[in-house]
């Protein structure tokens, strides 16, 4: 019997927390796990739990949220014996979806009964983990403010919209690797997986087992450009933009113009330092994936 944790945030409200417990009980095979059912209280929470439940032993631990409650379970589980796992909830869910796990809160409690644990990558910014994408730029601006015009795809259609109209690209400097380039970046992505979510692939040839960081900056282009921008992220073909370089790289430095500019780490938003270092670390994460056979 093993026994495995879902960490569950409560944005969604109590209706979530309820639902996931009884589908728990009805669907995940108790012949294989013995589960239990936490709740977040307050931002960072869900690490603590995490690591907790790593120093336990426990066989894995189940993020039940978006990106970023997947950024925070992950966080207390690199390098450790305990395997992720995700029941996405969340408004983008790019790394579920990268993984191929299903929105469908069901689908994805029945996958964890015929799973297993594979090895994957994760990325570091100035020491701070995470495992999907890290971003400067328009990106950052957007998922700074998504969360004020409300929650879903209607509020994140809306941030782009404004956004786009307003944002000014800045200065960048990025070096390592054999790479030295300085460019005034509309944005700069570093991804170990490939999508920021609702299907859109801001680097489709990303692998999170491949030991590299896919690098997307893409230069400032005219606004008549914009829909085949939008429609290249949405048909993974945004490599052919001719305002889009992908690089790939183990470990690099950006200095910024300017420090205030927001960045964000998995689609949260946060402040950082004028220079980022950014690595990647080789399969530092246990996840759990659908049985391959």
């Amino acid at each position: 019997m093993k026994n495995i944790a879902f960490i569950v945030n409560p944005i969604a409200g109590t209706k979530t927390k309820n639902r996931v417990s009884k589908l728990i009980r009805e669907l995940l095979d108790k012949e294989q796990f013995s589960p239990s059912v936490v709740v977040t209280e307050y931002a960072g929470h869900a690490t603590q739990l995490a690591r907790q439940f790593a120093l336990e032993g426990y066989y894995a631990v189940i993020a039940v949220g978006g990106d970023g409650t997947v950024n925070e379970v992950a966080s207390g589980l690199r390098d450790t014996e305990t395997a992720l796992g995700i029941i996405p909830n969340g408004s983008g869910n790019g790394f579920a979806r990268h993984i191929e796990i299903s929105t469908r809160m069901n689908r994805a409690i029945e996958m964890l009964n015929s799973s297993e644990p594979i090895q994957v990558d994760y990325c570091t910014v100035n020491d701070v983990p995470f495992f999907s994408t890290f971003g400067v730029g328009f990106d950052a601006v957007v998922a700074q403010d998504f969360g004020n015009n409300g929650r879903g795809l209607k509020g994140y259609v809306e941030s782009i919209f404004k956004d786009f109209f307003q944002y000014k690209p800045e200065n960048h400097h990025l070096v390592g690797n054999g790479i030295d380039i300085s460019t005034k970046a509309f944005l700069i992505n570093f991804a170990n997986a490939g999508q920021w979510g609702y299907d859109a692939y801001i680097a489709p040839k990303a692998s999170i087992q491949d030991g590299w960081m896919d690098i997307a900056i893409a230069s400032e282009f005219p606004l008549i450009q914009a829909p085949t921008f939008a429609m290249q992220l949405f048909t993974k073909n945004i490599d052919d933009n001719l305002y889009m370089n992908t690089i790939r790289a183990k470990e690099v430095t950006l200095t910024r113009e300017n420090e205030d500019s927001p960045v964000h780490i998995d689609g949260t938003p946060i402040k950082m330092a004028k220079e980022l270092n950014i690595k990647i670390v080789e399969g530092g994460l246990k996840v759990l994936v659908k049985k391959r056979f």
